[in-house]
């Protein structure tokens, strides 16, 4: 990897860190993991002790690092083809809705907890009905005295059934569409919160990913996020950060899986010869790496302002778009040169790529960041 100056060398250090914990508490368990269909609670308690959680974060809510440390978790899991592993959701989307916009008290009980990866945390956004259409939204919340009653259905909740706080969306003035939003911090042990089976899907099997329901959920007034009818201008604040990070999870994803490509070629043979000895296999990784650096470029850019606190929603939006198209085209050329043994399991290329197709869908499908970006023009 080419010297990226947005990184100073404290967290290169943290990424020889991330790097060790990846090859000695993920890579020897990661296939059962997603056999089972979920990543097991002591890897996240493994992960608090080792600083991997809640990197951004001051102490005592976390690491007391910088974005530049979350970058380097969500970046070398996804560059070892550990895409199912659900820390980024975590630590760098529930966090820092519950550290902005948080009471003292949602603050004190919640957080440190989550450092040290002895709670897990999700957001409930998406519902059968309501994907990217904010006001369609039916999970409703009325307040009765010092609690608000919530009711309804969420379903694509990553870390779904392992989670033990959730940031929910749901709307406490139907009649105002997308301004009517708020946004609630509900324990999943409370009376009234059930989980759906684990959802089937065609990738990323080791992150446990379910439907939550609510049915009479007493949640208390101070688990309000922030304050009422303002949940719709809080997660705009907030798409950025998390667009950037899937972004930042594309390009080390085609990053890794074009090392991995490299050092096939160079032991495959097809018709006696080395199919790194092909013009055409020399041809297609050069066009990746040669998009791949200037993807990086880019990304590193808007990294180095994310860091200054000043990422524009639509220069994210880009980043987003740019990084999981060049990802899934990039994924299906290397995939096409490992030939039959791309459609397997034994290598990682086809685990990558079947992971990788869910980023161009969630946290704002290509179709939506097209037209968000169209709007400026």
């Amino acid at each position: 990897m080419h010297t990226r100056p947005v990184f100073g060398e404290d967290h290169a250090l943290f990424r020889a860190q991330v790097r060790r914990f990846i090859a000695e508490q993920i890579a020897p368990h990661y296939a059962q993991w997603e056999r089972d269909g979920i990543t097991p609670r002591a890897l996240w308690r493994a992960a608090g002790e080792a600083g991997l959680l809640n990197c951004q974060l001051p102490e005592p809510y976390g690491l007391g690092g910088d974005i530049g440390h979350a970058a380097c978790v969500i970046e070398e899991l996804a560059r070892a083809n550990y895409l199912g592993i659900g820390f980024s959701i975590h630590s760098d989307m529930v966090a820092p809705y519950l550290m902005q916009y948080g009471s003292d008290e949602v603050r004190a009980r919640w957080l440190p907890a989550m450092a040290r990866g002895e709670a897990i945390g999700a957001i409930a956004m998406t519902e059968p009905g309501a994907g990217s259409d904010l006001k369609a939204i039916r999970t409703r919340a009325e307040r009765q005295g010092e609690h608000y009653l919530l009711n309804g259905q969420k379903t694509w909740i990553t870390n779904g059934s392992n989670a033990d706080v959730v940031v929910v969306v749901a709307t406490v003035a139907p009649e105002l569409g997308a301004r009517g939003l708020s946004l609630f911090c509900v324990d999943t042990a409370l009376t009234g919160v059930t989980r759906g089976p684990p959802m089937a899907k065609i990738g990323q099997h080791a992150q446990d990913t379910s439907e939550l329901f609510f049915q009479d959920v007493a949640v208390p007034v101070s688990h309000l996020l922030g304050e009422e009818q303002r949940g719709f201008d809080y997660l705009g604040e907030q798409l950025a950060a998390e667009r950037m990070a899937i972004a930042l999870r594309a390009a080390a994803s085609a990053e890794g899986m074009l090392d991995e490509t490299v050092a096939y070629v160079r032991q495959r043979k097809v018709f006696g010869r080395f199919l790194i000895d092909h013009q055409n296999t020399r041809f297609v990784l050069a066009g990746a790496a040669a998009q791949l650096a200037m993807l990086r470029s880019f990304l590193d850019q808007c990294l180095a302002a994310q860091l200054q606190g000043r990422l524009d929603a639509t220069v994210a939006a880009m980043a987003k778009l740019n990084a999981t198209e060049l990802q899934g085209t990039i994924l299906d050329d290397l995939l096409q040169l490992h030939g039959g043994y791309g459609y397997s399991s034994e290598y990682g290329i086809g685990r990558a790529w079947t992971d990788a197709r869910a980023l161009r869908i969630f946290g704002g499908s290509s179709e939506i960041l097209r037209e968000i970006i169209g709007r400026t023009l």
